[in-house]
Order: C-alpha cells, then structure tokens, then sequence
C-alpha cells in the first residue's frame, strides 16, 4: 500500500448481533530501509462502543513477497503477524501473543481495487470461533499542499 492518509468505511459484524457502522482513519509510512508503520483509528459512529487502535510495524524488503511485523492492538494487547504480497492484494494473518487460554487470532484480506482504493475484509477468531467480521472500503486522501 501506498504512503499517506486513508479513510476506511463499512461493517462490523458480531456473533448474534446486527451490523454496525465503521469508520476510520489510517495513516502509512514508509522508510528508506524497507520498514512500515501504518496507524490505523476506527470509530463506531452510530453505536455506544470504544474505538479501536492499532500501530503496526513491519519490514517488506524490494522483491519480497512475505513480510512480518508486530502490532500493538488497544484490545488485544500485543500481537504478531505475517503477510504474502499477492499480485492484486495484501494478505495477513496474526495471533495474539500470551493468549494460550483464549487462542485469539485474525485473519486479513485487502483486495486492491487502484493504486488509491482497496477492499478489506477481516475476521476475528477464538480457537476455531468466528467471533467479528469486518469489510470496509480504504480510500487514500489526496495530498494537501501547505
């Protein structure tokens, strides 16, 4: 994905519950040695719920196809992830780390629709239970000149 400001725009779906309005905001960067952090703040507009937060940083090297990174998630602590660049999309899957009892994990598509849009669709497992489902829309912002 590219460097910049994305908003992102959809669905969250629990066990048992309707779906809910998600929206968001992400922020990319890239450094010159091939690491990436991408911040990303999701709010729930229309429903009384704590928004999410979530700091990633990884390394994709020029010509990798798999990367790692660690993320730090505002509800399930302290994560790992591994990802496989596709040739139209971004996969991830990633586990929460001291999490034994629970085995909570997510698993992560963003589809690429341009080089300024993606689809993404995630879920969120306990052992072998779905437990939350995400799809929204990321838009990237275009650059604002100071």
């Amino acid at each position: 994905m590219q460097p910049g400001r994305w908003t992102l725009q959809g669905n969250w779906l629990e066990r048992e519950e309707l779906p809910i309005a998600v929206k968001g905001r992400i922020l990319i960067a890239w450094s010159r040695d091939d690491w990436f952090t991408m911040i990303t703040k999701l709010t729930f507009p229309y429903h009384d719920r704590d928004e999410v937060t979530l700091q990633y940083r990884g390394r994709l090297s020029a010509g990798d196809r798999r990367y790692t990174f660690v993320l730090q998630h505002s509800q399930l602590g302290r994560v790992e992830g591994e990802g496989l660049v596709a040739p139209e999309s971004l996969v991830q899957r990633h586990w929460v780390l001291s999490d034994r009892q629970q085995r909570r994990s997510s698993f992560e598509t963003l589809y690429r629709l341009n080089d300024d849009r993606y689809y993404f669709s995630s879920t969120t497992l306990t052992g072998h239970h779905l437990n939350s489902t995400m799809e929204a829309t990321l838009e990237r912002q275009a650059e604002q000149n100071t």
